[in-house]
């Protein structure tokens, strides 16, 4: 049950939809389990029932309360959402899920490494009050997990500690501490209230408060004892959950409905239905079978890629014309919480998160009660290596396992529970990072009732990530340095590789900020030896802020890699970093050399866009070394390991492209909003970036610009040279008023004269030349608008529009624009030709066409006849003018950009009748904005250092290793063994993709094709790059082959070998003695 309004505080409303997830930031990895598409199935969470008309969130006497959230003390606009700040994490969650957590006070105890992650997500999330509680004060042993603390806090207490440096993150959240002893009582201050360290005995008396309290107030209990971690959530007896995994509702486009008993609905085959057996759908703009229109959700079965059954009667409805979108309907579910008391000894179904652990949670259940036994018997924590104690912590699990009766384990794992009892005073950063990123998200769930929280208890451990070989119990001991926790579970000799290593991290945006955070709190890069660089050629804007916690809004504008460096070496002064403002790639292999490479230990992603990690993969690839790979998309993330040798390279497996919408599609048939925004963004850059560009490009050097466009000579040069022209002639801007002018006329031109030629061209009964009607499915019959002063979306275009021309010709804006009165006057004033559609306009149908500029053989002389016109422009122009093009910024709202770009998309979707967009939306499909949370990219981080403690060992095995993808939305877990590369075989010899074979001392030619041919190995074709260099077919080839590989380059392939280099690489085609091919690696030429 969601929280109801209490004095002074705000409440939760519901109903929200917003959501957007174009992106290929994620890549998805081999696991166990097809996770791509995964949903919620009705049993997802144990002992749940559904609720299909609980909407309302009720009170204690049932009945039921909507209320707008109050506004945060001191904060009058709180629920004014800066979009500019929130824009990424409003793209996952939507305006009422922001709302809600603006209104939610949150309880955070235990502000060891786990508390402080969780209120850092919490904080950056935007609730409207996070209270930290700690009754203890700073170890140095905190230092390993906690960022907030430095060694000047030791001695102070927690709570008090952290405050200062939490409320950097975002001052609209107001921070509270409580140092004493908490009371049942204060807990009912808030609506959510997380434990990080308490005992089960406490636990379970605050949770029954909480439970039983009305309303519910939300209890989540978590801790991360070494590598082992667990979530226990409870929401409250009757908990519902608005939306359960934050997808848009499917869609589709009706080709069919029969009269039927039950009727079965096809649909275009544009694009696969996602529906579900038992899925609810609705019906809208259903020609003919116009009953279906009432809006009413009906129940669907049968489900298949373009067609299902509907549980419905048909055969008295009219008869189906054409026409209809189906889409499903979101259904909210209640869930029904246990308390803690009755959980612990009935959990229920655990939430998995490795399939080759199946039996691990309920061992881990066990281990946590025996844990939380001992500290109570004892006063403390089990000693590391002390095999006394491990002992008998195994004893008192025994004895809970005996008291389990039927449901005990068999096998109570010994040697597991000695690893645990090893590690169970540390708090290890990746394990608090991966955990404070899951459980900051139950809090999101658990105040707005947006995703499925977790049902509930979760275990998870990386016992895996201990070093491959046996410690000594002198390797435990404290070294009395901030290290100290983690070195009682992986020993000194594994600290000092982690603070010898030479990292190489690409990127410093949010990956990159929480990345920083964690190597520097483990101590990766921190010693004598060691080096991180990083680097990003990024600055820091305002929408960083919300998740690249780093970065402050005094930094907005400085280079990512620098602030992120500073901030990461405050947090560990002995961390040796290095920033750089370099993009990766060819272009900077200079700076990135190989001597660069060949020093590395290990190579960390950070990346937003898929060319720069296939880059980058190819590099690691090249120099044989580790890449630790991960990505996050809104509330999904994923990892990927690879290892050289061990496991296959990134770039081995690749998603599919993203579907592009036809050319023809988007000008003239566009069938939803995407393409209408499509279309709007190419015009934004064709009228205020390009075209003005191309004006500049020809008024710089018109003789030179001339040239190329008779050398072209082709439609592309004709379209720029008729648009150049009219900027300069018909269309030139000199007034304010002549920008009004314009826009007015624009708008007469794409919303009007454009669909009146359409329909002139095609009318609404034409037909295909098969006889089939011409506007079917999923094409949509176009209306041109009227234009009207009184409709303020068609004056919002006009105003930006004309702003937007104003700024390209640098004539000033008149402050009088934005009076409604004073401008529809100026609109008035503009004289709109009539227009009368022609005959025989050629409008592209064909979907496969990739231009819309029709070539004819007329197209040199009309160019001619273009520059002549353009010559005498140019001599009426004043001296030195040239335009201003503008490029697209989308994360500006002063700017205009997005109100010019959701004006023509609206504009265009009112033609066709598809809905509208408010500018946010509009914002995020034209920007392609990427949806983002901290959450995730906390986790996600969190698993990769897990992984990290692996590749330093360096003595793991590919079983060791783990690939993950999760969805903290539904919540699903799914970690897998990485896919081995593919071996290839020849005679005696073996090697995979990790192979490079090496040819020393500058051989010739014959040499290096001599030295294939002892291994079996028959040339027939040597190249570099794209060049060949020898081809056995070509005679005159035999002729270069006493010259050294090196100079064959250089003469044939004018290869530019750079002095810091001392090889080359040349691909070799090779056969068997049987003419078989073999496929060989790359060999490396040295000659330096």
């Amino acid at each position: 049950m969601l929280p109801r309004k209490r004095e002074g505080q705000g409440d939760v409303v519901e109903g929200e939809t917003e959501n957007n997830n174009n992106s290929n930031t994620i890549k998805y990895v081999s696991v166990t389990s097809p996770v791509k598409k995964h949903r919620i199935s009705d049993t997802a969470a144990a002992d749940s029932t559904v609720n299909d008309d609980t909407f309302a969130i009720r009170n204690s006497s049932g009945s039921s309360s909507v209320v707008e959230p109050a506004m945060a003390p001191g904060d009058s606009n709180h629920n004014d959402i800066d979009e500019d700040l929130h824009s990424r994490q409003l793209a996952v969650y939507g305006r009422e899920t922001m709302r809600r957590l603006f209104a939610s006070n949150v309880l955070v105890s235990g502000m060891q490494g786990l508390g402080a992650e969780i209120a850092k997500n919490l904080i950056l999330a935007g609730v409207k009050s996070v209270t930290l509680h700690d009754e203890g004060v700073v170890e140095l042993w905190d230092l390993s997990s906690n960022f907030v603390f430095s060694e000047d806090d030791v001695g102070k207490n927690r709570a008090l500690a952290s405050v200062q440096k939490l409320q950097e993150l975002n001052n609209a959240v107001v921070i509270s501490t409580l140092t004493t002893k908490l009371t049942k009582e204060q807990l009912s201050n808030f609506q959510a209230v997380v434990f990080t360290d308490i005992s089960l005995e406490k636990a379970i008396e605050f949770n029954d408060y909480c439970h039983n309290h009305q309303p519910p107030i939300s209890f989540i209990k978590s801790e991360v004892r070494g590598l082992f971690g667990t979530v226990f959530c409870d929401f409250g007896p009757e908990f519902t959950v608005f939306d359960v995994d934050g997808e848009e509702p499917h869609t589709g486009i009706i080709a069919s409905i029969s009269n039927d008993n039950p009727a079965l609905v096809s649909c275009v085959d544009d694009e696969r239905l996602e529906f579900q057996d038992g899925d609810l759908v609705v019906f809208s703009e259903v020609h003919g079978m116009t009953e279906l229109n009432d809006g009413k959700p009906r129940k669907i079965k049968s489900a298949r890629p373009y067609s299902f059954t509907l549980e419905e009667d048909t055969t008295a409805f009219g008869t189906y014309v054409k026409g209809g979108i189906v889409t499903q309907v979101k259904q909210p579910k209640m869930l029904n919480f246990k308390p803690l008391r009755e959980a612990l000894k009935e959990p229920g179904d655990f939430l998995l998160s490795d399939f080759a652990k199946f039996d691990r949670p309920l061992l881990l259940h066990i281990a946590f009660q025996a844990l939380d036994k001992f500290i109570s018997d004892f006063g403390r924590f089990p000693v590391a290596g002390s095999e006394e104690d491990a002992q008998k912590l195994a004893s008192i699990a025994a004895n809970i396992n005996e008291c389990l009766g039927e449901g005990k384990v068999e096998d109570i794992n010994p040697k597991l529970l000695r690893q645990f009892a090893f590690g169970a005073k540390a708090v290890l950063n990746p394990m608090a990072a991966m955990f404070g990123g899951i459980v900051g998200q139950e809090v999101v769930k658990a105040c707005s009732g947006k995703f499925h929280p977790l049902f509930q208890f979760f275990y998870f451990d990386s016992v895996e990530s201990l070093p491959a070989e046996p410690l000594d119990p002198s390797d435990f001991k404290p070294l009395n340095s901030r290290y100290d926790a983690q070195i009682s579970v992986f020993g000194s000799k594994l600290q000092k590789k982690l603070e010898d290593a030479k990292v190489f991290m690409v990127g410093s945006g949010a990956l990159g900020c929480e990345f920083l955070k964690n190597l520097a709190l483990m101590g990766v890069s921190c010693g004598s030896q060691g080096k991180l660089t990083i680097t990003d050629d990024d600055v820091i804007e305002k929408s960083n802020l919300s998740r690249q916690f780093l970065f402050r809004d005094w930094n907005i504008g400085q280079a990512k890699s620098t602030v992120a460096a500073s901030a990461a070496a405050s947090i560990n002064p002995r961390l040796k970093i290095e920033a750089l403002q370099n993009r990766v790639g060819p272009e900077t292999e200079g700076v990135f050399n190989d001597t660069f490479w060949e020093k590395l230990t290990v190579v960390i992603n950070a990346l937003d866009n898929v060319n720069a990690r296939l880059y980058v993969d190819q590099r690691c690839l090249y120099f044989q070394k580790p890449l630790l790979e991960s990505g996050t998309l809104g509330a999904k993330c994923n990892t990927q390991m690879v290892i050289p040798h061990l496991t296959e390279n990134y770039g081995a497996s690749r998603d599919p492209p993203e579907k592009q919408a036809p050319m023809c599609t988007v000008h003239s048939f566009p069938h939803n909003i995407d393409h209408c925004l499509t279309w709007a963004r190419s015009e934004f850059e064709g009228l205020l970036e390009k075209t003005p560009a191309e004006v500049n490009a020809y008024l710089s050097n018109p003789v030179e610009y001339a040239s190329s466009m008779k050398n072209a000579g082709d439609a592309q040069a004709k379209d720029n040279l008729e648009r150049v022209l009219e900027c300069l002639d018909r269309e030139k801007c000199e007034t304010f008023q002549d920008c009004i002018t314009w826009a007015r006329l624009r708008f007469e031109d794409y919303f009007v004269n454009r669909v009146k030629q359409l329909i002139f061209t095609f009318p609404e009964e034409a037909a295909t030349s098969t006889g089939a009607p011409f506007w079917s499915a999923p094409k949509r019959f176009p209306h041109p608008l009227q234009f009207s002063a009184a409709d303020t979306s068609h004056l919002n275009f006009i105003i930006a529009a004309s702003i937007l021309r104003a700024e390209t010709f640098g004539i000033s804006v008149p402050d009088w624009v934005k009076n409604p009165k004073m401008l529809s006057e100026a609109v008035d004033k503009v004289i709109v030709p009539d227009f009368q559609p022609r005959e025989g306009v050629k409008i592209e149908t064909d979907e496969k066409a990739a231009s819309l500029s029709a070539a004819s053989v007329d197209d040199a002389a009309v160019i001619n006849e273009l520059l002549l016109k353009l010559e005498l422009c140019r001599n009426n122009l004043p001296s030195g003018f040239r335009m201003k093009p503008i490029s697209f910024e989308k994360d500006d709202d002063t700017n205009y950009h997005m109100d010019l770009i959701a004006g023509l998309a609206n504009m265009r979707a009112r033609n066709y009748s598809i809905p509208e967009v408010d500018k946010l939306k509009a914002k995020f499909i034209a920007g392609r904005i990427i949806p983002a949370i901290a959450t995730s990219t906390a986790m996600a981080t969190g698993l990769v250092c897990l992984e990290l403690y692996k590749v330093l060992d360096g003595a793991h095995k590919v079983e060791d290793y783990r690939n993950t993808f999760a969805n903290l939305a539904l919540p699903l877990f799914s970690m897998a063994e990485p896919v081995p590369p593919k071996v290839m075989k020849h005679r005696d010899m073996s090697w995979t993709v990790w192979d490079r074979w090496i040819l020393k001392d500058n051989p010739t030619l014959r040499e290096l094709i001599q030295w294939l041919k002892d291994k079996g190995l028959n040339a027939y074709s040597i190249s570099y790059g794209s060049c060949l260099l020898f081809n056995s077919m070509f005679p005159r080839h035999k002729e270069r082959l006493d010259k050294k590989v090196v100079d064959v380059a250089r003469e044939i392939a004018k290869a530019e070998l750079p002095p810091y280099r001392s090889h080359l690489d040349v691909v070799v085609a090779c056969e068997d003695d049987d003419d078989n091919d073999i496929d060989i690696p790359q060999v490396s030429i040295y000659y330096g």
